[in-house]
């Protein structure tokens, strides 16, 4: 399909289990360290992706860390058991705040976040850790790490030259997408306008290689392969100001992700939502994170730093969500 084939598989796909192996009532809620909140619901919708917590719950990567120093896998496994399996109804996640500086360059302690980029930095730092020690390794075997075997996916772009009708396919790996909202309603809108054709001219065009002049082009993103877990952020900022799009986005329980794919033929591609966040405040710069999750009950839960409530899945639906979460 003109991707490179991995030299070596890092974790065995088959070994990923999507369903919950021990089944519980809900973990504890996380304390607030002082403007924390961002980092909390993102600690908690990790906590509750099956396929992650089965994982990190076997310990088998700690079992075999050699890692000195800041490891964010073995953070994370040990802040899953401690959520999971502890009797405390509220846990401080000390050890995540203590290393912030570690996960991203541009968190402090005492300063407020964004959920997003903090989700981005923990999955970049989990796939760090899964690589620890593995320097020689190829871009498509990076790709195989248990990180990327439940996260990532691949996204295919698809450049015509309008001119003469050249076709340049390339490919680019995914842990999550970024979707547009300033004009869709709803999350199939959103993603409908993420795989449009896009017309690339004036100062976007682009250098064709047949005709070898800049010619005007279009381009065309759709989802070549799928992730288990598909993670969506909701682009709520307007602008650079930190100016807030607040309308509420529908966003359905079960999502196919079939129609937005390379070759859209074929059984639907089901997803099940199981995690969101939801930010409240005027602004982007300032408010607070919230967010929900399905235990491995079966049962939904609003999680607001502290407290865990029980909730219904119509509360769920009703939200102005900013990340989503699906699991295949």
């Amino acid at each position: 399909e003109g991707m490179a084939l991995p030299q070596r598989i890092l974790f065995p796909p088959e070994e990923i289990c999507m369903d919950w192996q021990q089944r519980q009532r809900p973990g504890a809620g996380l304390c607030n360290l002082g403007s924390t909140c961002y980092i909390n619901v993102v600690l908690q919708c990790l906590t509750y992706t099956p396929p992650l917590a089965n994982y990190l719950l076997s310990r088998d990567h700690s079992q075999l860390c050699h890692r000195q120093g800041f490891c964010m896998m073995c953070i994370m496994e040990a802040h899953v058991r401690k959520v999971l399996h502890s009797s405390a109804s509220v846990i401080w996640p000390r050890a995540v705040v203590r290393d912030l500086k570690f996960i991203g360059e541009e968190f402090e302690p005492d300063m407020a976040g964004d959920a997003y980029e903090f989700l981005r930095c923990a999955l970049e730092a989990m796939q760090r850790a899964c690589l620890n020690g593995s320097s020689d390794v190829d871009i498509s075997s990076q790709t195989t790490t248990i990180i990327h075997q439940i996260f990532g996916g691949f996204l295919k772009s698809r450049v015509t030259c309008l001119r003469c009708q050249a076709v340049s396919d390339s490919y680019k790996a995914f842990l999550h997408v970024l979707l547009d909202i300033k004009a869709p309603s709803s999350l199939t809108t959103a993603l409908e306008d993420f795989v449009s054709s896009k017309k690339l001219d004036g100062k976007y065009c682009l250098k064709c290689s047949k005709c070898e002049k800049k010619v005007t082009a279009s381009k065309r993103v759709t989802v070549h392969r799928v992730p288990k877990v598909f993670t969506v952020c909701l682009e709520r900022a307007a602008d650079h100001t930190g100016r807030k799009i607040s309308k509420i986005v529908e966003y359905p329980e079960y999502l196919d992700l079939r129609p937005y794919m390379s070759d859209t033929a074929g059984e639907p591609l089901l997803y099940s939502l199981y995690a969101l966040v939801v930010h409240s405040g005027d602004t982007c710069l300032d408010g607070h994170f919230f967010c929900y999750t399905k235990a491995s009950n079966g049962l939904w839960y609003k999680m607001d730093d502290e407290s865990v409530d029980n909730c219904g899945i119509h509360t769920v639906l009703r939200q102005q969500a900013y990340l989503l979460f699906y699991a295949r």
